[in-house]
């Protein structure tokens, strides 16, 4: 089968980099926000960058979200990114309180700590349990971070790797075939673009 892979276009998100990185690694890559396309695909990418209040309202007002969720209910591979991650969450007090797609448990929470807000820079990872997207990659490899709110997990088993940055910042995390990182891997160099190919693979 062929594989597709497409990046939500919900007019938000660096769609263009992600975009790149998928072709760099030899796949086929479709940025689109078409229900039949996006069903069509082995695999789904929502990247992210912005506020959370416009990015669900984007998502809702072009009915993506329903189309996330069928997606999850099939188990097919998805990968939020950034804010995208963020977004799979129960709600976010970004702004004000807002619902997210709750397919994961937890809220979305400002930095706190005495630290520089927001979050830039390379962090390294600490691994809590293994996970698909995961392999390949060494204890403490480091990623490359942009956010000033991060989710408060409420299941811990949905939590892979953390990052410490004046608290624990979960880093990455999953249920199933549903994954999310809250750094930017087209950003991370090599450690990445491995864990795109992780990622990658699960759809084939």
């Amino acid at each position: 089968m062929k594989v597709v892979i497409s990046i939500i276009d919900y007019g938000m998100g660096n769609l263009r980099s992600v975009e790149k990185a998928l072709e760099y690694i030899g796949e086929q890559v479709v940025i689109t926000s078409d229900r039949e396309e996006i069903e069509k695909s082995t695999g789904i990418i929502l990247p992210g960058v912005g506020a959370f209040p416009d990015a669900i309202e984007n998502l809702k007002s072009r009915e993506l979200d329903m189309v996330l969720r069928t997606a999850v209910d099939k188990n097919k591979p998805m990968l939020g990114i950034c804010l995208g991650m963020q977004l799979l969450f129960e709600e976010s007090e970004e702004v004000s309180l807002n619902k997210g797609l709750g397919f994961l448990k937890g809220t979305v929470r400002r930095l706190y700590g005495g630290i520089k807000i927001p979050h830039m820079g390379w962090n390294s990872l600490k691994v809590e349990r293994n996970c698909p997207i995961l392999e390949d990659i060494e204890e403490g490899s480091y990623a490359y971070f942009v956010h000033s709110f991060y989710a408060d997990v409420e299941n811990k088993e949905n939590l892979d790797a953390i990052s410490f940055y004046g608290i624990d910042i979960p880093a990455v995390v999953s249920s199933g075939n549903l994954f999310g990182v809250q750094f930017h891997p087209e950003k991370s160099g090599d450690i990445g673009i491995q864990m795109l190919k992780n990622f990658v693979k699960l759809t084939k």
